[in-house]
């Protein structure tokens, strides 16, 4: 085979192993918590960081999402075989093997470590902590209803982290952690509408879920609650950090949303994919507009 032969044939694999990559990982999520870290990296800096600091952030986005759902994938891989709606995926269907899966993680544990090092040495001490929460968060639905807090939790890491990327230390941590807050309820809410698809599968294999606990019904005005308070928490980082009024239709639209994927929960991808989506851009903007003006 020529020169030009194996180069074709490295670009081919090359190709098809990064289709494979992004949808096992679904790397459109990250969509969901990039505002919120540079949200995080707007609040501890109050200015323009580098772009350097803008890039290794994101660099360690990118690693610690695809450890996370690399986790989650291979953990929950005989689960995922056995559910209807999730046996297409990637390791249950066949189309990758759980060496190539491992090898995702690795990668993304690389960057996410190789990142937090060149940030400072404060995030690399801290840098476990994440890791610990995406290890334990897919065994949660195993024995607790709790585990969508799993899924807020985890998100939560995103504006703190962006916090400590630029501000490393505990001082003046209020605006941050009602950040996180919001992340946490946010996520605990729509993880349980994502939910209710599993409903009958949940009950028959034993899982645990405010949905498969409580009915989908009362589940969901459970999601509505948490929703409520997350968005009180916004209110708050408002009145604490933000404080000027050109911000308030950002804060006013985020409400707005939060109220619409409540009244679009029987339209599971719209409530869950399309809005959240965007609502993380729309906090981050409340955010952006209050540093830029404060």
């Amino acid at each position: 085979m020529s020169f030009f032969g194996y180069i074709f044939l490295i670009i081919y694999f090359g190709i098809h192993f990064l289709k494979k990559f992004f949808n096992f990982v679904k790397i459109e999520h990250t969509l969901f918590t990039l505002p919120l870290i540079y949200g995080g990296v707007m609040l501890g800096s109050h200015q323009f960081p580098s772009v350097k600091i803008l890039l290794l952030v994101l660099c360690a986005a990118i690693g610690a999402r695809t450890v996370a759902f690399a986790l989650n994938r291979i953990i929950d891989r005989k689960i995922d075989t056995k559910n209807p709606r999730t046996s297409q995926r990637e390791l249950p269907s066949g189309r990758m093997n759980l060496l190539e899966a491992i090898i995702i993680f690795i990668i993304g544990l690389l960057l996410y470590l190789i990142s937090a090092a060149f940030i400072s040495s404060f995030c690399v001490v801290l840098s476990p902590i994440p890791l610990i929460i995406f290890i334990v968060y897919p065994y949660m639905k195993r024995f607790t209803i709790f585990a969508h807090f799993g899924v807020g939790l985890g998100m939560a890491m995103a504006p703190l982290g962006g916090w400590f990327a630029v501000n490393p230390s505990f001082e003046n941590i209020l605006p941050p952690t009602l950040l996180c807050l919001f992340t946490i309820f946010w996520g605990a809410g729509f993880d349980i509408i994502y939910a209710t698809l599993d409903e009958e599968f949940d009950k028959k294999a034993n899982l645990f879920s405010f949905v498969s606990r409580f009915g989908k019904n009362k589940a969901l005005i459970y999601s509505a609650v948490f929703h409520f308070i997350g968005f009180v928490s916004l209110v708050l980082l408002f009145f604490v950090t933000i404080r000027t009024w050109l911000a308030l239709p950002f804060l006013l639209l985020t409400g707005a949303l939060l109220w619409l994927e409540q009244r679009s929960t029987r339209n599971v991808d719209l409530a869950f994919f399309k809005i959240n989506a965007g609502l993380g851009f729309v906090v981050f903007a409340m955010i952006l507009t209050g540093v830029l003006v404060g």
